[in-house]
């Protein structure tokens, strides 16, 4: 089968899709498919097709070659997803009325995922008990603000501060708190930021846009280790997470035993889009979606979907708040020379799929911070803890054995 025929058959087969039905609810749309000087429409809404029109909403032009590398099973970084191919990929040109793009991104990104689709990368299976985890409520107050920040736990042992990613919640690391072999040596936390998750906003805010700092957030994290853990931790975090451990690794060293940073920034400009809070977009689904290109082809449907499932339940304004700290602020050229290993041992992990926070990224950061670990995790997209928790155990692993090697030396 030539490269058009195959493209429109696996079209055809998408728009046959029910999770399809699901993240369009009154859509009215169209996807134009250009591939050279041949191509085809996809028409989304009530009545689904594949036809040879020319006009659309939104198109996707690139050469047969390029198209070629996305038919690959697995395609390779920044072929897999449409989100990717905008924002990521040079051999594609998007074009289309950006909010009409944010209304159909949820859409387009179910399309090209099942077209770009692949055979999820096998793990071996994690014993888990998710019974072992254990959840409430800690009331904290920074600077004359009372906050009731939620947080589970699992586990005992030294303990492990875990922090999501922008946008997000706690739940993204449900799969290490159940893990029964991490509980047998960790005493392991994952909070909810306020604003995030079944964390509300403090009582004395007014309704104003939220916006998240470097100071803030550090603040909040220095008040988590001290009035919930009660002891110095290590700091594992998710992209915002991940920036914001080398922030306390950097300025909070003696309350930091050590850092996983997973999917570091180095300067991650360019994460806003106007539509991730927006009156004529749905956020839930839009945020979602923007989310769900960033993780692995390789990586199980079913935990790709729960990692977006976090990201649609998100409060209006946090996602876009959250990244005036990750994307605007944080400048790991200033923080990643500002911390010394000797004192906090320092891991990073870097997924392939990632073009946010990038394998490149990481050996950047690796080589601004003498001593600390790096290592490429082969299939993994930005969300690995819960995209592919199985696969990624292994290297989560691997960097606390480093960190805790290094405390025994």
């Amino acid at each position: 089968m030539d490269i058009v025929s195959d493209l429109r058959q696996r079209a055809t087969d998408s728009i046959l899709d029910r999770e399809l039905l699901r993240l369009s609810p009154g859509l009215r749309a169209s996807l134009r498919v250009q591939i050279g000087d041949n191509g085809f429409r996809v028409v989304l809404g009530e009545n689904p097709a594949v036809d040879d029109g020319v006009n659309a909403d939104v198109t996707v032009q690139a050469e047969p070659g390029a198209w070629a590398e996305m038919l690959k099973s697995p395609p390779p970084p920044t072929f897999h997803s449409f989100t990717a191919l905008q924002l990521a990929n040079p051999a594609f040109r998007v074009m289309g009325e950006p909010e009409i793009i944010g209304r159909a991104r949820p859409a387009l990104e179910r399309i090209f995922e099942i077209v770009a689709g692949s055979v999820p990368m096998e793990a071996k299976p994690v014993a888990r008990d998710i019974r072992q985890i254990r959840g409430g409520y800690h009331p904290i107050t920074i600077d004359g603000t009372d906050y009731d920040v939620y947080c589970d736990e699992a586990g005992a042992g030294t303990p492990v501060l875990f922090l999501h990613t922008a946008g997000a919640d706690g739940r993204q690391f449900q799969a290490q708190l159940a893990d029964t072999g991490l509980a047998k040596d960790y005493h392991m936390f994952a909070v909810d930021l306020p604003f995030h998750g079944r964390s509300m906003p403090p009582r004395s805010w007014t309704g104003e846009p939220y916006k998240l700092t470097a100071a803030l957030y550090s603040t909040w994290c220095a008040a988590i280790i001290r009035d919930i853990i009660g002891e110095p931790a290590i700091v594992a975090g998710g992209s915002m997470g991940a920036a914001m451990a080398m922030v306390m690794a950097a300025d909070f060293a003696p309350i930091t035993r050590g850092i996983v940073a997973i999917e570091p920034p180095f300067q991650s400009k360019g994460r806003r889009n106007p539509y991730q809070n927006h009156v004529s977009v749905h956020g839930g689904l839009h945020n979602a979606s923007y989310v769900r290109g960033l993780m692995s082809p390789t990586s199980p449907q079913t935990d790709r979907r729960r990692a977006s499932w976090i990201y649609s339940q998100g409060a209006p304004g946090i996602y876009p708040g959250d990244l005036s700290f990750y994307s605007d602020e944080f400048d790991g050229a200033i923080i990643a020379p500002k911390i010394d290993t000797a004192a906090t041992p320092v891991a990073l992990l870097s997924g392939t799929y990632d073009y946010s926070a990038t394998p490149a990224d990481g050996r950047k950061l690796n080589a601004l911070i003498p001593g600390s670990l790096f290592v490429e995790m082969d299939g993994l997209g930005h969300f690995p803890m819960v995209e592919h928790p199985d696969h990624f155990r292994g290297y989560f692993v691997q960097a606390l054995d480093f960190l805790m090697a290094h405390q025994r030396s």
